[in-house]
């Protein structure tokens, strides 16, 4: 095991690597330029492709036609980028072809600013696209796990046959901390065997016509069951549902929050315990899945919940369809600010 100091977006390329990726499509956009400027240098090093496309519309494109060949391939992007970005991932769900996708939140709607924000959250988990479907979510909260999460899509996206998003905040993208990088790299070879598995699925022979990549089916029928067949998928991955929890036994309040925003609201718990407050604590490392049964398991019968979001309240409306609107609660910043530890402490000893 080998420790480095890292930034989490460059993190973000050492993930990639260690998962065996061999090409990257982009368009810098700050901030997330780094993970193409890191692909630009880096990826030739090790025999890969990194190119810098147009725009945003071209690089999923280019991500579509990679995973249609059956290769491990990423992008990386912030909020408008993200939204140009959003068709292509419906063609790639619809089609149900892999590929990882990088998002470095910033401020929004529009250009917004460049500050750490959690407005994609819906364009993320609820499709942005049109249609029905999903795609795994990965939410890092540490430059550890920017490069452990970028690493794992790659292995998500070719066991589900599906687009995996790495959702990060531009916060988390930038900050640096060490991290530990493995000395052998076993990743790249179990996904690797994915990826010749998954290439024997997609051929364009007469005999294997009916398994062309498409997202076109011009029978109603046909196209019904095809959707059938995606959400029999997006049942099995309820399995990747995940989160970190600190419990305390008996506790009145939960606090949830993810990315940075669940590192400030952490230490605010703590320090609420301190102060003789008996309040739970609830990460979701994975966004979709959301882990309801983690929740379920911390929540008691009058047990409040307070959710610290950088967004008006995105992710406090999933968590109130199956938590009851009268539990939740929220502390919601935006435009770039980041809640703060003393607001949340306030906010949990009201409650």
């Amino acid at each position: 095991m080998k420790r480095a100091f890292l930034k989490g977006n460059d993190a973000v390329i050492c993930g990639a690597l260690s998962a065996g990726c061999r090409a990257f499509f982009g368009y810098p956009i700050t901030p997330a330029s780094e993970i193409a400027h890191d692909a630009m240098r880096y990826f030739p090093m090790s025999g890969a492709l990194a190119l810098q496309a147009e725009s945003e519309i071209a690089a999923i494109n280019m991500l579509y036609g990679a995973g249609a060949a059956g290769m491990t391939a990423m992008t990386a992007t912030s909020g408008p980028g993200f939204s140009l970005m959003q068709e292509g991932i419906s063609y790639m769900a619809a089609a149900r072809l892999p590929g990882v996708i990088v998002d470095v939140m910033r401020a929004g709607p529009g250009l917004g600013n460049i500050g750490p924000e959690q407005g994609d959250y819906w364009q993320a988990t609820h499709g942005g696209g049109h249609g029905q479907y999903h795609t795994p979510v990965l939410a890092p909260a540490s430059v550890q796990e920017m490069f452990d999460m970028t690493r794992d899509a790659f292995r998500i996206a070719f066991q589900y046959a599906s687009p995996v998003i790495v959702l990060a905040d531009a916060f988390v993208g930038q900050m640096m901390e060490s991290v530990d990088l493995p000395d052998t790299l076993p990743e790249a070879d179990d996904i690797e065997a994915m990826c010749a598995q998954f290439r024997n699925t997609i051929d364009g022979t007469p005999q294997t016509q009916g398994r062309i990549a498409s997202s076109l089916e011009l029978s109603p029928g046909k196209l019904h069951e095809k959707n059938d067949a995606r959400f029999a998928d997006y049942e099995r991955m309820m399995q990747l549902a995940s989160a970190e929890t600190d419990e305390m036994p008996g506790a009145d309040l939960i606090v949830i929050a993810y990315g940075i925003c669940a590192r400030i609201a952490h230490d605010a718990v703590l320090s609420a315990r301190k102060q003789g407050r008996q309040v739970s604590f609830l990460r979701p490392k994975t966004l979709w899945p959301w882990p309801k049964d983690d929740l379920r398991r911390l929540m008691s019968a009058n047990a409040k919940i307070l959710v610290i979001e950088c967004s008006r309240g995105m992710m406090a409306e999933d968590i109130e369809r199956f938590a009851g609107e009268d539990r939740v609660h929220g502390l919601y910043t935006d435009g770039g600010i980041l809640p703060e530890a003393a607001d949340i402490l306030a906010r949990i000893l009201e409650r």
